[in-house]
């Protein structure tokens, strides 16, 4: 059996994704781009990025809000997250 979501279903809890902001030394990743955001949110998730995740790999955090997260600080982001 195989599983999959569908943004057509309305039955469906909302997940709540949380993008933080990597705190290991010379770390420039960050978990989600504008365009994955843009993904997820058409998919109907909740997408909260911790302020200043994408800094260190050029992305703007105005660039992800575009794409349609929410910016917080870390303890904002995660309250109520499913997936960190």
């Amino acid at each position: 059996a195989s599983w999959s979501w569908s943004s057509s279903r309305t039955d469906r809890a909302t997940l709540k994704i949380a993008v933080l902001k990597e705190t290991a030394t010379g770390e420039t990743r960050v978990a989600a781009i504008p365009e994955t955001v843009r993904k997820l949110v058409a998919l109907g998730a909740i997408v909260s990025v911790e302020h200043g995740a994408g800094s260190r790999a050029g992305i703007a955090d105005d660039d992800v809000a575009t794409a349609g997260a929410t910016i917080g600080t870390r303890r904002e982001i995660i309250a109520d997250a499913a997936l960190v």
